[in-house]
């Protein structure tokens, strides 16, 4: 069992926060808005509602899937006090046109999860960022069962990436080697292996066809951002 805390309650933060307590792991869920407001998931989970900071205390694992824009509003000193092999993953996506607005770091080229270590001052491992959040609630299947979904795990710590991996794998996902941090634009919004579903040989595929070159859809311009229905 491992003791896992989950920063953000929505789609994706929901939809981990039930398969880590089906897998039998203890899970701290937080948000913005507050541990009453998670009365609901906690009662349908086992998971405890927790504040932000309390979701680190004492976790092994601590996801980070809020966002992007508000990663800068989480609390600076957040992992003053977390163990040097505390393991941060990171789900998060830019979505500049959408909702977060331009974050010049990332327009400059940055990637994503190599802003967002960044920002929490922390090294991330980066996971759970390319599929709907509603294909990973249900999409899991067991290990070696034809059409198991794959998923591009990136990071820098070679334990903690592998960590990461056993995670994925025990909840239903072949878990693929993406890379370091700096790789990480092999998985974002507008690559190959975005919302795609695929196997294990169509993500390692998918991975080598990536560009690192923004295109122009996942790029800020001077009236972002509008929302998803209307992306400026």
């Amino acid at each position: 069992m491992t003791t896992i805390g989950i920063i953000g309650s929505g789609n994706i933060g929901g939809a981990l926060t039930r398969l880590f307590t089906q897998a039998g792991h203890q899970v701290a869920v937080a948000n913005s808005r507050g541990p009453s407001s998670l009365e609901a998931l906690a009662k349908e989970t086992g998971a405890r509602a927790a504040t932000v900071e309390d979701a680190v205390k004492g976790a092994r694992i601590v996801v980070v899937t809020i966002p992007l824009n508000r990663v800068p509003d989480l609390p600076k000193d957040l992992f003053a006090g977390a163990p040097a092999d505390l393991i941060v993953i990171d789900t998060c996506n830019y979505y500049p046109r959408q909702r977060d607005g331009a974050i010049a770091p990332i327009e400059a080229g940055s990637t994503e999860s190599g802003w967002v270590a960044q920002e929490l001052g922390r090294p991330v491992i980066k996971v759970f960022n390319n599929i709907y959040a509603a294909h990973l609630q249900s999409g899991g299947k067991p290990r070696g069962e034809a059409g198991r979904i794959a998923l591009p795990v990136a990071g820098d710590d070679v334990q903690a990436k592998a960590a990461v991996m056993a995670l994925v794998d025990e909840i239903g996902f072949d878990p693929i080697d993406a890379g370091t941090i700096a790789e990480s634009w092999r998985q974002q919004p507008g690559s190959p292996v975005y919302t795609r579903d695929l196997d294990a040989d169509g993500v390692r595929k998918a991975l080598a066809e990536a560009k690192p070159e923004r295109t122009p859809d996942w790029r800020a311009t001077p009236n972002s951002p509008g929302d998803f229905e209307r992306p400026a």
